[in-house]
């Protein structure tokens, strides 16, 4: 396996990075991936709205947990977020219909409706982001887009790149408490989540940084 490249940038130079791949009249695929709090949700928010409406859009893979009921009854619910707690297929389903969107869809104005996950409801939304023929470039986010197991393969060869996202590991959970404070868990239930299922998964996650097209550590 060759060694990945691994760079300080300033966000300007990613979005530039983004740019080269948002080919007119083509479809390309970036994701952004990093363990959980390492801040890639807010890096290809920013990263499509500095390229703009008509160049990218945003489809996270966070629109892929499974429902909380589906959780309870296989007994997964107390470790949302895990990776067998999403719709890999699904997941990668959708990648592979964007990435061949325009040969696809029997009419070029047709969208592709990808589902959304709310926060404050802390469940998905189908049909929630309409992603249109003429974009350009797909910009998806997630922890599990380098794994190697179950179709989470499938979906990474849809991507044109993947990025991996570092953070230092003490800020990094200083912003999941802090996320999980806002959405109403008690401090202490905020340091437990963030020590117990986050770290767990942020370990998984980071077994994976050496398949990255590009390891960021943002200036």
């Amino acid at each position: 396996m060759r060694e990945p490249i691994v760079q300080e940038l300033p966000l300007a130079q990613l979005v530039e990075r983004a740019r080269a791949l948002a080919v007119p009249g083509e479809r390309h695929i970036l994701g952004i991936t990093g363990a959980p709090g390492a801040g890639k949700s807010t890096m290809a928010v920013l990263v499509v709205a500095a390229l703009g409406p008509h160049l990218a859009t945003l489809v996270p893979m966070d629109g892929f947990h499974l429902a909380n009921a589906v959780l309870a009854d296989l007994g997964r619910r107390g470790r949302k977020g895990a990776h067998d707690t999403f719709d890999d297929v699904g997941f990668a389903a959708l990648m592979r219909l964007l990435r061949h969107q325009n040969a696809t869809l029997p009419s070029p104005d047709a969208p592709i409706y990808a589902p959304e996950f709310r926060r404050d409801l802390e469940e998905s939304v189908g049909s929630a982001i309409p992603v249109s023929a003429a974009i350009p470039l797909v910009v998806t986010e997630g922890n599990y887009l380098l794994l190697e197991r179950d179709s989470w393969p499938d979906a990474r060869r849809m991507m044109d790149e993947v990025w991996f996202l570092e953070l230092a590991d003490e800020t990094r959970r200083e912003r999941l408490v802090l996320r999980h404070e806002a959405f109403g868990k008690t401090p202490a239930e905020a340091e437990l989540w963030a020590g117990g299922s986050d770290q767990r998964n942020a370990v998984l996650v980071q077994s994976t940084r050496d398949r990255a097209d590009l390891i960021v550590r943002l200036v």
